[in-house]
């Protein structure tokens, strides 16, 4: 797949995403106001600074969060397909995930493929109380009986088009858009 020369269009600004970073942030502290085992885990590429935004917004209340990274390129169900590979991150879990509280973070869930992905690789690194999902964008679509638990908007869009999101971190600015997407055979 790859992107059209359409021009996109903002579902939010920076102002909107830190507005949707505090709710969800909100909402985990309230959900897990007394948890002394609460783990935040990003999944790479754009779940990692959703995870870390959402850490500092969690510390900053006071609550002692774990931060960890995964990839999941190797559990991926579409690598066979894939005409290249993508870039091995490689996972960063360096604390105890047996009898944690971990709130899975990516900036999107759709088809939930990546979250069934990541839960394969998370459960290689312990055996988690509890695995919630939480999404900056929660997109209707889902292939697997998956959802998040924690989202920022909601939306529901047609196959064409496709969410994307930026941060601070990496690209330099903070926001949500939406551009067309076309499907071409390789």
């Amino acid at each position: 797949m790859t992107e059209s020369t359409a021009p996109q269009r903002q579902l939010l600004d920076a102002a909107g995403v830190s507005r949707c970073l505090d709710q969800i942030a909100a909402a985990i502290h309230e959900r897990w106001p007394d948890e002394p085992k609460l783990a935040l885990v990003g999944v790479y590429n754009r779940g990692v600074p959703f995870a870390e935004a959402l850490a500092q917004r969690l510390r900053v209340k006071g609550r002692e969060v774990e931060l960890g990274r995964i990839d999941i390129t190797q559990y991926r169900d579409d690598l066979q397909t894939m005409s290249v590979l993508p870039k091995l991150e490689g996972s960063e879990i360096a604390f105890d995930l047996d009898d944690a509280v971990v709130i899975l973070c990516d900036e999107v869930i759709y088809t939930a493929r990546t979250t069934r992905a990541a839960l394969d690789e998370l459960l290689d690194f312990g055996r988690p109380r509890c695995v919630q999902i939480a999404a900056l964008v929660d997109r209707a679509g889902r292939e697997l009986p998956l959802s998040a638990e924690y989202a920022g908007i909601r939306v529901d869009l047609p196959a064409n088009e496709r969410v994307g999101v930026r941060f601070v971190d990496g690209d330099g600015r903070d926001e949500v858009f939406v551009k067309a997407w076309e499907k071409k055979n390789a």
